[in-house]
């Protein structure tokens, strides 16, 4: 995205006023309408005095730079994907959120329950709510110390990891063991990880365990063995019981689309969703850059089909460790400038929340 960014900004530089502004009331009435904007359009109420044969020239000038494009057989034009990045990038203006914003995220914030995943539940329906788009909200991970770990068989296709962390939190996660796994091969596995687990998080148990494996292939079966990769498959968020991603607000994305093909791109867009395989890659996003990151159409690598755009900001505990992420998704003409102060004001408060429970 750098690159493309580096793009936009010379060709904004090379624009000359008139076709600045041509460009920006485009968008403008684009993101409020969703409708091509027209040269009469443009004319009523244009800064000085020019013909509508002169805003149509300028407009074709900016086709033909790559910004502008002309849908269908209409005489006006709309921002095309990298004429949304130059906008974004160069010309928008992002204020503060509104009180009246403010004050929805608030009120949903304001419970003393201590339970993060209500809390970031709540988050997610009042974040959806405000801007009319789906949320999404990525959890925090459990970071205490782990205390005791065990492992309990539910069929040969099915078990249970149980853990028990240093604070009192207890866990259960779903697994699906490797072939073949016995009970003593469980237990071995178990005595195995609580011999190095005690006083760890799990991100530190991963380090240890890999580590470990490594010195004492020989020292342990290899059902045992199998069986705690297994484990570390599961805590690296792979498996289906354990994903910490929260989705709000499909129907409003549904309801604002009515051409049969952008609602074939929502339906894969939450496809996408459902699946939940890269939420690791959705925090690595977040994590690349400080503050709110945008995403338009083809940019986002979450969800690269769906022809969505993507705001999302990572939130930070108490030490200024990211630890999730909040966001918002919706077609490629959101607000944007109301959407970014949104997500950033919403993100600040989560990991202000998410550090007071902790």
């Amino acid at each position: 995205m750098t690159d493309s960014k580096s793009e936009t900004s010379n060709l904004l530089q090379d624009m000359n006023a008139r076709s600045r502004e041509v460009f920006r009331r485009v968008v403008e009435g684009y993101l409020a309408s969703g409708d091509p904007v027209g040269s009469r359009t443009l004319t009523r109420d244009f800064s000085e005095k020019v013909s509508a044969a002169t805003i149509r020239n300028v407009m074709q000038d900016l086709e033909y730079m790559g910004v502008l494009g002309s849908p269908h057989t209409s005489a006006g034009r709309i921002p095309t994907q990298m004429g949304l990045r130059m906008f974004v990038d160069g010309m928008i203006e992002i204020g503060d959120p509104t009180d009246m914003d403010r004050e929805k995220i608030d009120a949903t914030m304001g419970s003393n329950a201590a339970d993060v995943g209500g809390l970031l539940d709540r988050v997610g329906s009042a974040l959806s709510g405000v801007t009319q788009g789906a949320s999404l909200v990525l959890t925090p991970k459990h970071e205490a110390p782990i205390k005791h770990i065990e492992f309990v068989s539910l069929s040969p296709e099915r078990a249970l990891v149980v853990l028990v962390f240093s604070d009192g939190h207890v866990e259960n996660r779903l697994f699906t063991p490797p072939l073949g796994q016995t009970p003593s091969s469980m237990r071995e596995a178990a005595n195995f990880l609580n011999a190095i687990v005690e006083g760890k998080t799990i991100s530190e148990v991963q380090r240890a365990v890999t580590n470990e494996i490594a010195h004492r292939r020989q020292e342990i079966d290899v059902l045992a063995q199998q069986l705690v990769e297994s484990g570390l498959a599961l805590w690296t968020g792979s498996d289906e019981s354990s994903e910490r991603l929260i989705v709000r607000g499909r129907s409003n994305l549904l309801e604002n689309e009515a051409e049969e093909a952008d609602l074939e791109r929502i339906k894969n867009l939450f496809d996408d969703l459902e699946r939940k395989r890269d939420i690791a890659e959705f925090l690595d996003l977040a994590e690349e850059g400080q503050g709110v990151r945008i995403f338009i159409g083809s940019e986002n690598k979450l969800f690269s089909l769906s022809g969505s755009s993507l705001v999302v900001s990572p939130y930070m505990n108490a030490d200024r460790k990211v630890i999730g992420a909040v966001g918002v998704i919706g077609p490629t003409r959101l607000n944007y400038g109301r959407i970014v102060p949104i997500v950033n004001y919403t993100a600040q408060l989560v990991g202000k929340l998410v550090s007071d429970r902790s």
